[in-house]
């Protein structure tokens, strides 16, 4: 079993920057496939970015190209998400995922059904 606990969300005006932290227990995140989604009030589950295991291939959804940086801490067991130039319409809760498998799966990594563990949620506000 592996948990996930979220922390570093908050306010933050137009272009500001936030880093969120994702901590693991339970399994390596080098054995897994991590990612980070989003969900706005009366919006469904958006995916933001994964990391594979190894933490050599990134992939993120076309609006946080340039923007978020995901990385994985091995000694720290995390994943961050690092945001910047942050919009308002960035204001979600952020969740952290965990797939058990090391490799990316194509057809469903960018699908919530594609992810076994979840963490509660951090939120995220960006004031105009």
């Amino acid at each position: 079993q592996v948990q996930l606990v979220e922390s570093g969300g908050g306010l933050v005006q137009t272009g500001g920057s936030l880093r969120l932290s994702c901590a693991a227990s339970g399994r390596s995140v080098n054995a897994l496939v991590m990612a980070w989604f989003r969900q706005a009030p009366g919006k469904e589950r958006e995916f933001v970015s994964l990391i594979d295991g190894s933490g050599s291939i990134t992939y993120y959804a076309d609006s946080m190209k340039g923007r978020f940086t995901i990385s994985k801490d091995n000694a720290k067991n995390t994943v961050s998400l690092q945001m910047n130039s942050l919009k308002p319409e960035d204001t979600a809760v952020y969740f952290c995922a965990a797939d058990r498998s090391q490799s990316i799966r194509v057809t469903v990594a960018t699908t919530p059904g594609g992810y076994d563990y979840w963490g509660q949620g951090t939120q995220v506000t960006v004031s105009s």
